[in-house]
């Protein structure tokens, strides 16, 4: 079972340092510019430089450091000339290792070409959160900024923790980590090789757990001694044990919706309405929904939604006339602080967004800002902060009357924004610039909010036009895209969306502490994921490490202006095990109709709607949004969209604008969906039908035939999902076991073999009678393993190996003999068990593992593989 390794807390680690380091080689170097240059940082001298002898991509060029010390190195600086030179080092890799023999890359990534220094992080945590030391540093140059020009380093230092007792601690955790991830490979390796006495030696002179109890217990039983009752029972009790845990959730859900027709004491709900907001207090089960657009106006009602007492109540009718209230307004974001229960409004695309001077003077002052005269944008963004509890309860603060004169976004509609309740802190992303010129559009950065200092600061400027793009780029403008935190690893997803005329479906993880950008995919269309969207709605779960994406408009053909809103848009979940690498897109597939039942209500096709997430309840609620044009059939509505996001009414004034307001369906509705997924005792049942086909197969070839059609036609029968025609076939499949050998009665007797053919017939035109399975993922798989190889098999009577063409190689490395351990578990009437008979039994096992856990289970990968990895053995 893999180990928990610890990692050091922040206030144990040593704070970093220059480390002290030497050029231990490099690639060929240009007259006087050696590799020393670069230990010294003397930007004005126009000879401290090392300078390549080649220019690429003719030769690979490369300097290697050597520290003085083992080190957890954490970062690389580089200096530069005192002006721009065209042989400045522009895009370059870095690999760190303990040997120079074996090194990872640490960071790939471009300087800018100017005269300031730039430090960069480099990458001491591997996949599993261990960190690892460093000894050597590898710099490897790809291009200069000038043309046909020698790559040049001017100077480079590097940082990180040299202290002796912290370095050896990770030293020796890092060994041990590698030693343990060696030794489960070598003993997965020799159990599948039946070398089981060595296998039971290493276990026995080790700390070392390969697998849970119950697994172990599992392969003795059924690879071992074929006890196929007490491996079936044993399936449960991996159950009981959380070891199916993890599949389960990896497994394809279904979404089960249900209509809300909650309303308030005097019979009312809120109105038709899209690009309205939502959000969500968790501990009181209250939903608040604000605004939107109705097709003709924007709105400024304010609504709360008791879940559990099902009924909807209107807090205020029109909160531009409350104290401090915000006006009507559409394509705005609330977001609700789970600590002070309160709810931080931002953005919007109102009716007019032009204010008098008047009214522009008043509201600085009643937000605490004196003006100056020095603004003359008439387009302000406003934030607002609402009271759910305490003394203050119902009331509207005034924050900002503009958040552009205090550090923040100016004033955006289809952004995005999200909270961390804990840290206090607002992430605002994206969202296109209300000022008036809708022929030129402008996209906003990313911001954070802290809520404590009332401090708004930009994380991530936007890229200038003549700014070249980098390796790992920045997230590029946008709005109408999506936005959610993971507050466990402190990581904003962020991704799809819309600039200028193109939608996009590249995704993005933000690492806040480093504030560092990782692309997880330049196109997750083509990595089985939704195509291009926009305005579709997204929300998290952090503890389950899913995101789940509800519709959007998309494109017709990815260059085509024509917008669809298709009737078959799923919904998706996007399954991830670490933020900063990519996941599993899957498709969130329809309630399964029941046999004979009525299909369920499902939610028309939308954009522009509102979704939430329970993540205590495990439910989602969705309401109102943009059914698209309501003279089109509803099967493939199609319509052209303007760019404008939530709400598709003419931007200005322009009066040759096609406005199609009174053709589009906007939505009331309220529901609320909860995810199905195959329950425990589906996976049981599927991990019984692999065992019971081992077990039938068996028995064609040491039982009567007809004893092993009657367990087909029951045992084996019983355990088959009839719906799914991927496991009918495999059952049918079966029958051919039957044929290899002469039909034979109970009593000994030969029978006719026409007699088990019409009951074979029998059985396939009248299976089972159906269950209905709604539970059951739209999946099917066989005892074979995927990586099993269909060319090359071991002959039983000689375990050597036989190719597909029947010749046999003629040296066998391993006889899978019986091992000694075997022996001892085997009761002395009963035969070894042969190579083959070995060998399908391994297979089944190692099949059944997928059901388990990545913690429970031996490690995935073979060390075959290494032979043929680069650089391997």
């Amino acid at each position: 079972m893999a180990a928990t390794w610890a990692t050091s807390s922040p206030s144990t680690m040593p704070p970093a340092q220059a480390m002290t380091y030497t050029v231990a080689g490099c690639s060929e170097h240009s007259g006087n510019y050696v590799p020393e240059n670069i230990l010294v940082d003397t930007p004005q001298d126009p000879t401290s430089r090392w300078s390549g002898a080649q220019q690429l991509p003719t030769a690979k060029q490369w300097i290697l450091l050597k520290l003085e010390a083992l080190s957890v190195v954490k970062s690389i600086t580089f200096g530069k000339f005192h002006r721009k030179h065209p042989c400045n080092m522009r895009e370059f890799r870095v690999y760190v290792g303990l040997n120079p023999h074996h090194m990872v890359q640490a960071l790939h990534t471009q300087l800018k070409d100017d005269t300031v220094s730039e430090t960069f992080p480099l990458k001491h945590v591997n996949g599993e959160g261990i960190c690892f030391p460093t000894r050597y540093i590898k710099i490897v140059p790809v291009s200069a900024h000038g043309m046909s020009f020698h790559i040049s380093i001017w100077y480079v230092s590097v940082s990180g923790i040299a202290d002796p007792l912290y370095v050896d601690n990770i030293r020796s955790r890092y060994e041990e980590y590698r030693e343990t991830i060696v030794l489960r490979h070598v003993l997965k390796h020799l159990r599948q090789r039946r070398l089981l006495t060595p296998y039971q030696n290493i276990l026995a002179r080790s700390n070392i757990q390969v697998e849970h109890p119950v697994v172990t217990a599992l392969y003795s039983s059924l690879v071992l001694q074929g006890a196929w009752t007490d491996s079936e029972a044993l399936l449960s009790e991996a159950s009981s044990a959380g070891l199916l845990d993890a599949y389960i959730q990896f497994c394809q859900p279904h979404s089960q919706w249900k209509r809300l027709h909650g309303v308030d004491a005097d019979g009312d709900a809120p109105s038709k309405r899209g690009g309205h907001a939502m959000a969500l207090d968790p501990e009181n089960g209250l939903i608040y929904l604000l605004g939107g657009w109705d097709g003709q106006k924007s709105l400024d009602d304010f609504w709360v939604y008791d879940v559990s007492a099902e009924r909807w109540r209107v807090i205020s009718h029109s909160t531009s006339i409350e104290k401090n209230g915000p006006i009507a307004r559409s394509c705005h974001k609330m977001v609700y602080d789970t600590k002070s229960g309160c709810i931080y409004l931002l953005g919007r695309l109102g009716d007019g967004d032009i204010l008098k001077p008047e009214d522009h003077q008043e509201l600085l002052r009643r937000a605490g800002e004196i003006p100056d005269g020095s603004r003359s944008t008439p387009y302000c963004s406003e934030f607002y902060r609402y009271h759910t509890r305490g003394l203050d309860v119902g009331k509207w603060d005034l924050l900002s009357f503009d958040t552009a004169s205090s550090g923040g976004p100016p004033l955006i509609f289809d952004h995005q924004m999200v909270m961390d309740c804990e840290a206090q802190i607002l992430y605002v992303s994206g969202g296109r610039v209300v000022d008036g010129d809708w022929d030129s559009p402008k996209y906003s950065g990313m911001y954070s909010y802290n809520v404590r200092t009332s401090k708004w600061k930009i994380l991530q400027p936007q890229p200038a036009l003549s700014m070249s793009s980098s390796v790992q780029p920045p997230i590029s403008p946008r709005f109408g895209h999506s936005m959610v935190l993971d507050p466990m690893s402190h990581t904003l997803f962020i991704f799809a969306g819309q600039r200028d005329d193109k939608y996009l479906s590249d995704m993005y993880a933000y690492d806040i502490a480093s504030n560092t950008v990782t692309e997880l995919f330049s196109n997750f269309s083509t990595s089985g994921g939704p195509d291009a969207c926009f305005t579709q709605r997204a929300i998290i779960d952090g503890r389950l490490k899913e995101i789940y994406v509800f519709c959007g408009l998309t494109r017709v053909q990815p260059t085509c202006a024509l917008t669809s809103l298709r009737a078959d848009t799923p919904n998706w979940v996007y399954q991830y095990v670490h933020p900063s690498k990519p996941g599993k897109w899957t498709k969130i597939l329809p309630e399964v109709m029941q046999e004979g039942g009525e299909p369920a209500e499902v939610p028309l096709p939308r954009y522009a709607h509102q979704v939430v997430y329970d993540e205590g309840m495990k439910r989602v609620f969705m309401h109102g949004g943009n059914a698209g044009e309501v003279n089109e059939p509803v099967e493939d509505v199609e319509t052209e969209v303007e760019g404008g996001g939530d709400d598709e009414r003419p931007r200005g004034g322009d009066d040759d604008r096609p406005s199609r307001i009174s053709k589009e369906m906007r939505l009331d509705d309220f529901w609320t969906m909860k995810l199905l997924r195959a329950a425990p005792e589906e996976i049981i049942r599927r991990a019984k039908y692999q065992i019971r086909q081992q077990q039938f197969r068996e028995m064609c070839e040491e039982q009567p035939a007809v004893k092993a059609l009657r367990f087909l036609q029951t045992q084996v029968s019983a355990v088959v999902d009839h719906t799914n025609p991927e496991e009918t076939s495999v059952f049918r499949a079966l029958l051919g076991h039957l044929f290899s050998t002469p039909i034979t009665a109970d009593d000994g007797s030969a029978e006719s073999t026409s007699t088990p053919k019409e009951t074979t017939t029998s059985l396939l035109e009248e299976p089972p009678k159906k269950r209905s399975r709604p539970n059951t993922p739209d999946e099917a798989w066989t005892s074979r393993l995927d990586d099993e190889d269909e060319d090359e098999m071991l002959d039983a009577s000689t375990s050597t190996p036989v190719t597909s063409s029947g010749q046999k190689r003629r040296h066998a490395v391993l006889l899978m003999e019986e091992d000694p351990v075997e022996t001892a578990l085997r009761d002395a009437s009963t035969k070894p068990l042969s190579p083959e008979r070995f060998r399908q039994r391994t297979e089944v096992f190692e099949s059944l593992l997928q059901f388990v856990g990545e913690d429970g289970k031996q490690p995935m990968g073979s060390l075959l593989d290494m032979v043929d990895a680069e650089d391997g053995i």
